[in-house]
């Protein structure tokens, strides 16, 4: 599997984050559509299958995880 620059990597996890909060469910189409685009990204970038595995896994990939990190049992 590749793996996405860090910087690459952390652009698309704060993108999709921002879009998440100023957009939600009550975005516009585009809105909808470029967080659905950033899904994927992130899908594809951390060989995940679902956007909430992807941003764990993307966060373990940064630099500055820590291998003691319990994010993934978090709700």
């Amino acid at each position: 599997m590749l793996l996405a620059h860090p910087v690459v990597l952390w652009g698309l996890v704060r993108e999709y984050e921002a879009l998440k909060v100023l957009h939600g469910e009550d975005g516009s189409a585009q809105a909808r559509q470029r967080m659905d685009d950033l899904a994927y990204s992130l899908c594809l970038s951390t060989g995940t299958q679902d956007i909430d595995a992807a941003l764990i896994a993307a966060r373990y990939q940064l630099p500055g995880a820590r291998p003691q990190d319990d994010s993934v049992l978090a709700d």
